[in-house]
């Protein structure tokens, strides 16, 4: 089932603000929050399909990839509904803080009920690695496995840092809130304000016995293989994204980006030239002129193609649909067959004696078409 658009899954124009989407999604989350919608799958799905929506076009670069390649650009960021959201806490952390103070859902989206801002949960750094990707992958889309160091949570103690993720205590300087009050009087009476608690970083909890095999960061950095779908029609310096494989935070939170930026490897006989490829064929001037059969590479393979007699060095030949599929498209290019003619640069006697005799044959004679396109036009007919 195809994937919905972003933009509409929102109902905002693609020139939105950064305010209107955030208008928007709020709306919609109210809408199909699953505390208002008890037991209805639709209703969470929805609101998966949404909160996806939202995390790619309230993030600039993310946006920006969308906007040029469509879901393909977010190719494993998803692989179903949510954008790689495993549950409802991931969405909750990410984007809770957009419903302010005045969010219906009270303290599930990390604020506290009374209106006070509540523990906010980390996000990991992004991962960034290249990936070169051969002529024919590029063409027909590729599925590859990624090797790629990065930290994830910690087994052993759940990704809290403590030792078997049960060594932990109420801290007393916020009483577990995260967070810390100061009542300071003023010549407008007394003001109140919140601030990140000193003593556990907002955690509301502190370590009492750390982790043995984390040394309580809550997290181990391990060599981690990723499968990954790339779609067919990438192109160098195209970057996708796969939403939660990157770097986890210490002592838990959400998992980063894996971004992969899509390199190129150049081919030894085909050249890319957007979706369409092309390739230079090497005639003699004696199959040129009577007519001849040859084999040429094609992404797919090889195909036999007819040389008809007469051909003219500079001719342009079409091979339909051999070229590489549109990204996020039905569409294949074409491949394109140069035809060059090719002249020796040393001939023997023998040779040179039968090629006299023809020099001044009139049908040897150079006979220009009247109106026939020169080589540039022609290159420019087929590359419009």
């Amino acid at each position: 089932m195809a994937k919905k658009d972003y933009y509409d899954l929102l109902g905002v124009a693609k020139n939105a603000t950064e305010d209107e989407l955030k208008k928007a999604y709020r709306k919609l989350a109210i809408q199909y929050h699953p505390d208002k919608n008890p037991g209805d799958k639709a209703a969470e799905e929805k609101f998966k399909e949404i909160a996806e929506a939202y995390s790619v076009l309230s993030d600039t670069t993310k946006r920006q990839q969308y906007d040029r390649f469509g879901h393909a650009g977010m190719a494993g960021a998803a692989g179903g509904g949510g954008g790689g959201y495993s549950n409802m806490e991931d969405i909750f952390s990410q984007f809770g803080d957009i419903f302010g103070d005045s969010s219906p859902f009270g303290d599930v989206f990390g604020r506290s009920s009374g209106g006070g801002q509540g523990r906010r949960v980390r996000r990991g750094s992004d991962l960034r690695i290249k990936l070169k990707l051969s002529l024919q992958e590029i063409a027909n889309g590729a599925e590859k496995k990624i090797k790629v160091k990065r930290y994830v949570g910690c087994n052993s103690c759940a990704g809290n840092g403590s030792k078997n993720g049960t060594a932990l205590k109420t801290c007393g300087t916020c009483n577990g809130a995260g967070q810390v009050r100061k009542v300071v009087n003023t010549m407008l009476g007394q003001m109140v304000s919140s601030s990140t608690c000193p003593t556990c970083n907002g955690e509301g909890k502190i370590v009492s016995e750390r982790c043995e095999v984390c040394a309580g960061e809550g997290r181990t950095l391990l060599d981690d293989v990723i499968p990954i779908n790339i779609p067919a029609g990438v192109a160098e310096g195209m970057q996708l994204s796969m939403s939660g494989k990157g770097n986890v935070p210490q002592r838990g939170g959400v998992a980063g980006d894996l971004l992969i930026v899509v390199e190129e490897e150049e081919d030894e006989l085909l050249k890319r030239d957007g979706n369409n490829v092309v390739f230079d064929a090497h005639l003699n001037f004696v199959d040129a002129v009577l007519g001849t059969s040859i084999e040429v590479p094609t992404i797919d393979g090889k195909a036999k193609i007819a040389i008809e007699p007469g051909t003219q060095g500079g001719k342009i030949l079409r091979l339909k649909g051999k070229g590489i599929k549109e990204l996020n498209g039905y569409g294949r290019g074409d491949q394109l067959v140069h035809v060059n003619i090719w002249t020796p640069k040393a001939v023997s006697a023998d040779e040179r004696t039968v090629l006299e005799k023809l020099r001044d044959s009139p049908n040897f004679q150079p006979k220009p078409v009247k109106g026939e396109k020169s080589f540039f036009d022609k290159m420019k007919d087929f590359f419009q």
